[in-house]
């Protein structure tokens, strides 16, 4: 995506990537966009990238464009559109999902208690984005039909290496030769 400067119409919370520290960005300030991917926005602002969520694109005069799924009616969890859920959700530092980048180990769904686990890893186990993408998931899997809840297991076993990368993903980082 190209570089896209503009001007904060609201001050606009933040999180400081990769700490995950909260940020205020107050009114009336210039950022750059660097990313839009997922419905969220990874953006410079003095010298800092910073994650804005997609809640808070009015601030900086973005539209969100989030997944919908439908109803089949069946009263059943589609896996699919779980899946789906899943890749809509971007690495604010690098602009690949994270089912992509491999951090997804795995997904159980109870339609009994329309509950889905989702098993997933961090690049590195001190992400301070951790908390921040467990957010995501827990979110975005809720919106799929017949979800009632979502439970996101953090794992670091087997630790994540680039390897567990689609080659799609390599290629897109620059890593698969």
């Amino acid at each position: 995506m190209q570089q896209n400067m503009v001007v904060t119409r609201r001050e606009c919370p933040a999180r400081r990537v990769p700490s995950g520290e909260p940020a205020i960005i107050p009114e009336g300030q210039f950022i750059t966009i660097n990313q839009t991917l997922g419905g969220n926005f990874t953006v410079t602002w003095q010298g800092n990238m910073l994650r804005i969520d997609g809640s808070d694109a009015d601030a900086i005069g973005q539209e969100v464009e989030l997944p919908e799924f439908e109803d089949d009616g069946s009263g059943r969890i589609n896996e699919e559109q779980v899946w789906a859920a899943l890749d809509s959700i971007f690495d604010p530092e690098i602009p690949i999902s994270l089912v992509s980048l491999g951090l997804v180990y795995g997904v159980e769904i109870n339609q009994d208690s329309g509950r889905v686990d989702v098993r997933m890893t961090l690049t590195a186990p001190g992400c301070g984005m951790g908390p921040v993408l467990v957010s995501d998931v827990e979110y975005r899997t809720a919106k799929v039909p017949n979800v009632k809840s979502v439970q996101v297991e953090l794992v670091f076993d087997p630790p994540w290496s680039k390897d567990m990368m689609s080659e799609e993903a390599q290629l897109e980082a620059g890593l698969f030769f």
